[in-house]
Formats: structure tokens, sequence, C-alpha cells
């Protein structure tokens, strides 16, 4: 497994390369530039704007200033923020704890609901709790995220008053405390809910039917001939081979909850890395949009060696 590993690491470069070479030309293609940023707005002569975009390169040919923005990728400098006049790395920083604890908990609430309402699904199909579950599903799954987050916000925080409807923290309260982490979760439980539901629909639905499928297998015949109980039956043969497809799914969630996040944070106003990557578009930016871009490009390759490889953990019949 280690020599596949590195295989696929090494594998990423090239990608990696190419991911760098269409963001960089689709940040050129954008209109304007960030030049406006880094110069002196009360200073307007032609002068003195041209012998700035010579100094700072916007002069110097497409191909050279790409190789000057991968050189200093490569060595960690992501450019400096034209809107928070602060390296890129450090606007990142600030924001990613957020994001991450959004998706942390989203993936909690995702799964813990998934395995409960699978498994119950599963275990009693076609009946009347079978089938509110599966009207659930559905609706999870076509209803888009931003109506969703609408509708949650409208009645969970206007209507009833449970949980705030922006922010990740209330204003004074004293970092590291216990009612600051009470607020902080207080404060991402709606937004991570609303991130997760098309995950724990699809989950749900997913172990459903695995769950429905294993049961008519042999061995499972095989096991109710030989007097083993039902609920080892389920909790032991059927539910380890049914989990299969949702463990390789979770490779798959470390990108595409970060990349979701870009909605539900923007809604929510909750300020992690998907509501920097708006914001970033809004001001043109473009240190900020290129440097997030890649990083949702890394953490979907990085996402599809983790599903990868745990794929062969959780089935011992693959072998790499």
């Amino acid at each position: 497994m280690i020599s596949y590993t590195l295989r696929r690491l090494l594998g990423m470069i090239p990608l990696l390369i190419l991911i760098s070479i269409v963001v960089f030309s689709l940040a050129k293609l954008m209109p304007g530039d960030p030049f406006s940023g880094e110069i002196d707005p009360n200073n307007t002569s032609v002068e003195y704007i041209e012998e700035m975009r010579e100094n700072l390169g916007y002069n110097d040919p497409i191909p050279v200033q790409y190789q000057r923005w991968v050189t200093n990728l490569a060595q960690g400098d992501l450019g400096k923020s034209t809107t928070y006049k602060k390296p890129v790395m450090d606007v990142i920083l600030e924001r990613l704890p957020n994001t991450i604890f959004l998706a942390i908990t989203s993936l909690i609430i995702t799964y813990i609901l998934a395995f409960t309402l699978g498994m119950y699904s599963g275990r009693k199909p076609y009946t009347l709790g079978d089938n509110v579950i599966a009207t659930f599903n559905y609706g999870g799954i076509a209803i888009p995220q931003y109506i969703i987050a609408i509708v949650a916000i409208y009645f969970f925080s206007f209507k009833l008053g449970w949980f705030p409807s922006n922010g990740s923290i209330t204003p004074g309260l004293e970092q590291g405390t216990w009612e600051f982490w009470m607020d902080r979760i207080h404060h991402v439980v709606l937004p991570a809910m609303t991130l997760g539901l098309f995950s724990t629909a699809s989950y749900t639905q997913f172990l459903r039917n695995d769950i429905v499928q294993n049961s008519q297998m042999d061995y499972v015949r095989s096991a109710r001939a030989r007097g083993t109980s039902e609920s080892a039956i389920y909790n032991k043969h059927i539910l380890r081979n049914s989990i299969i497809p949702l463990v390789t799914f979770f490779g798959f969630d470390l990108a595409t909850l970060i990349g979701g996040a870009i909605i539900t944070e923007t809604i929510f106003t909750y300020p992690g890395i998907g509501m920097l990557f708006i914001n970033a578009i809004d001001t043109r930016d473009y240190a900020v949009v290129m440097s997030l871009t890649l990083l949702f490009s890394f953490l979907t390759l990085f996402g599809n060696l983790i599903a990868d490889l745990l794929y062969g953990v959780v089935d011992p019949r693959i072998r790499y």
C-alpha cells in the first residue's frame, strides 16, 4: 500500500501542474486585474501608473508571470491579498479553522443520521417508516442547498429562534472557555445540517438499499439456518458489507464539504474559506481566488486517494 500511495502522490504532480495552468489562465482572462489594489489611489498620473505596472511585473509576458507565480507558490508564497493587505497564507489560515470545524460537525451529523436512518430502513423495508425516510431522502437530494439554507434560517432562526442565523461566535465571549465552545457549536449546527443534508440523504438511501440487497444473500440464509440471531446477522454480517461504499465516500467528503461550504457559508455569513472565496471574487482579489482554487483542487485529488485507500482497508479482498 505504501508503494501504491507514493505512486498516486507522484501522479498528482502533473495534474496539479495542469490545474495551475488552467487556474492562472482563467485568472488572466477575468476582466480587470488586482493592480488597482496595489497602488496609491490618490495618485492617478499616467506616469505613476505605468511605472508601478512595470515594477509589479504586470507588463511582463504571460509565461514569465506564470513562472514567477509558480516559483513563489513552490516556496510557500501565495502572494499578497489586495483586499486584506497581508499575505494570502495568513488570510486563509485565519478562516480555515472555521471551515474545518463546520466540515467536521457536518460529517458527524451526516454519519450519525445516515447510519441510524439507513439501518432502520434496511431492516424494515417497505414499511411506513421506510417510506417516510425515503421521502426525506429524495427531498434532500432534489432540493438545492441554497433553498434548504434559506428555509432553515426562516423556520429555525426567525420563527423558532433555536439557532443563530449568521456568524460563528457571539461577540464578547472569552476564547477557550466552556461558554465559548458551546456558543460555537450553537452557531455551527444549523449550517452543518444544511451542508450535510445532501450527503445524509444519499448515504441513507445507499445504506438502506445495500442492507436490503445483502439480506437476501446466501451467507445470510446460512447464518439464519445455523440459528444466528437477527441482531447478530444484521450488525455483524450484513452491516459490515453494507458500509463499504459509505466508508469509501469519506475521502470524497473531504473535498465535497469544503467546496460545498461556499454556498452555505455565504448564506449563513459564516466566516470560513467558502465565504472568503466569494468575497475574493467580488473584490477581484486574484491571489486569494487562485490559491483557494488550487486548494480545492488538491483536496479533490487527495480525497480520491483517501477513498481508494479506505476501500482497501474495509474490503480485505482489495490488494494494491
